[in-house]
């Protein structure tokens, strides 16, 4: 039998590998694919009609006055924040899985859009954005003699 000399921190990194692996796991809702690893997200649905771009994004338990959207060279930024809540005194959380901070997700926008149409609503959690597309008016061809 080989005697193995006790590393203590090979423990430490066994317990802290175990930790991560736990916040991944409960926090995975709010990490995206393509977004930074640390930065908190949120779920998006984009549907490109003829008419306009549609997006869905889940927001829940956000009040309306926490969401900012903009719309700049073509890129469309929501962001929002959700105001941690206070702990009262006296009471023991046995569990707390739900984030609070600020989230973030910008996207480009390859269409025409008409910046005067731009419409926005919150219900139930869920923020839907209309981008209406610019038409934008064909010329007739035309044919031009070389002289």
């Amino acid at each position: 039998m080989a005697i193995v000399r006790w590393d203590p921190f090979r423990e430490l990194a066994g317990l802290q590998g175990s930790i991560s692996k736990l916040f991944d796991d409960n926090l995975s809702y709010f990490r995206m694919p393509g977004v930074p690893a640390g930065q908190l997200a949120f779920p998006v649905d984009i549907k490109d009609t003829p008419e306009s771009v549609l997006i869905k994004a889940e927001l829940p338990g956000m009040k309306k006055e926490d969401i900012k959207i903009s719309f700049n060279d073509n890129i469309l930024t929501i962001q929002a924040e959700r105001s941690k809540e206070e702990k009262e005194e006296g009471v023991n959380y046995v569990r707390t899985e739900r984030s609070y901070g600020s989230f973030s997700r910008s996207f480009t926008v390859d269409v025409l859009v008409k910046q005067g149409g731009i419409k926005a609503g919150y219900q139930e959690g869920v923020l839907e954005i209309t981008l209406p597309k610019e038409t934008v008016v064909q010329k007739e061809a035309i044919n031009i003699q070389v002289e």
